[in-house]
């Protein structure tokens, strides 16, 4: 049995205001497993062992995993664990790692596959039923993000979300996605500052992500808009590139309490 297998995976956050469960960009923070020989049993409830027993017996081995990701503050944590033992296990297993294949396997774990997708895959990416690709392999702008001491269920958030919104909403949530869409096809700046408002999800996710509203309601210098990271409480400063460090320096002189982070966009996922 082989030993000494190391997988680093990336964090990742998802939706872009309009890109509602189906786009998702990593970010340069990464949870890892060391996966050898043990003799004790695995926590087969651990849902990295389950990803992992997807693919391969993970009896007779020992996980250790180090998780650098924000547990439940829209950060694609769980996400990027799944990605951990899928990708290890198939590297085990048959010495290779498709993601196409993986993400499949993951999905029905993950339950919303576009987290799934980054960490798997990395840089920015769309899913939609089983696919996934990746349009780019960076962002148009720079990733600064706010986190938060508190934590949001997702489960929870999105019970929070109605059954049924306006036309005119959805209309407008419609326009912002295709914007959002060409402005990462295009890596253009411009664009995606438009494209970042959203109606579908934000609205009503806002009584448990207050940061998102303090942020928008003055923007730090550099910064092209501000998205709600999944279903939060962590919020991204989209910055321009070249106002990147004063934009984080603002936002952590602005908000003392929170842990703030300006992170890059890894092109590659989940891998040794």
């Amino acid at each position: 049995m082989t030993d000494a297998l190391r997988v680093r995976a990336p964090a990742s956050t998802a939706n872009l205001g309009p890109g509602f469960d189906c786009v998702a960009v990593a970010l340069d923070l990464w949870n890892e497993v060391d996966v050898g020989s043990g003799d004790e049993p695995p926590d087969l409830d651990h849902i990295g062992v389950r990803a992992f027993a997807r693919i391969s017996d993970p009896r007779g081995r020992r996980f250790t995993w180090t998780n650098a990701i924000p547990k439940a503050r829209g950060l694609g944590s769980s996400a990027a664990v799944i990605a951990l033992g899928l990708v290890a296990a198939s590297l085990l297993e048959h010495g290779r790692a498709d993601p196409a294949e993986l993400f499949a396997e993951g999905l029905e774990l993950e339950g919303h596959g576009d987290n799934l997708a980054a960490s798997l895959l990395g840089g920015v990416c769309l899913t939609w039923g089983t696919r996934l690709v990746q349009i780019a392999d960076r962002a148009p702008a720079a990733p600064i993000v706010l986190i938060p001491e508190g934590r949001v269920s997702t489960p929870a958030s999105r019970a929070a979300l109605p059954s049924s919104i306006a036309h005119a909403d959805a209309s407008f949530s419609a326009g912002r996605a295709a914007l959002l869409g060409a402005a990462l096809a295009r890596g253009s700046a411009e664009l995606f500052a438009e494209a970042l408002t959203d109606r579908l999800h934000e609205p009503y996710r806002a009584a448990d992500a207050p940061l998102l509203g303090m942020v928008r309601e003055t923007l730090p210098t550099g910064a092209l808009g501000a998205t709600l990271s999944g279903s939060g409480p962590s919020v991204i400063v989209w910055a321009r590139d070249e106002e990147a460090a004063a934009c984080e320096a603002e936002l952590a002189d602005r908000f003392p309490d929170e842990r703030v982070l300006r992170l890059a966009v890894p092109a590659r996922g989940a891998a040794p």
